[in-house]
């Protein structure tokens, strides 16, 4: 059973939450998408793994939920751990911006996702890592994420990608 603290729009702890179970219309869970730019300009793609019971073989950042009492970027650095097994400290990430999500296709979410962004040059070896979410990484281009994006190929949590597209440019 994970459990998330449970934040109002202030940020601020006003419970908690179990995975799985409805959020509270007042409620929202914190979120993060990782990621993790090479020299080359390009970013690290995961897909997602066959097994996983939402979005098998989807493409997507890495990135995930806040367990509870976690900071953000406590999280971040458990999230790429744990997908992708490349061990980050918490100075290695930026803050690049906030977005508050109430609704995702109809569906509440009720999620504060930070995303984060980190630099790293080497080999990613998913047998590092300490779980079987990822099937496969790939260093892919902005052209080549805006391509997954037209063919339906992200996980629909990260295909609004207007602010990678038009915020993120570091």
């Amino acid at each position: 059973m994970e459990i998330w603290d449970l934040y109002n729009l202030k940020r601020e702890i006003i419970g908690e939450h179990i995975r799985g179970t409805e959020l509270p219309e007042d409620g929202y869970h914190l979120v993060v998408h990782v990621w993790i730019k090479n020299s080359e300009g390009k970013y690290l793609m995961t897909q997602r793994s066959a097994n996983k019971s939402t979005f098998p073989l989807k493409w997507e950042c890495v990135g995930g939920s806040a367990l509870k009492g976690e900071s953000s970027i406590y999280s971040a650095v458990r999230e790429v751990y744990e997908e992708v097994g490349l061990n980050f400290t918490i100075d290695d990430g930026v803050l690049l911006f906030t977005k508050t999500r109430k609704t995702i296709k109809g569906k509440r979410y009720n999620d504060i996702v930070d995303v984060w962004l980190f630099h790293y040059d080497g080999d990613v070896l998913l047998k590092n890592a300490t779980t079987d979410e990822v099937a496969q990484t790939k260093w892919m281009s902005r052209e080549e994420i805006a391509t997954l994006r037209q063919e339906g190929q992200l996980v629909h949590s990260i295909k609004d990608l207007d602010y990678f597209f038009y915020e993120m440019d570091v």
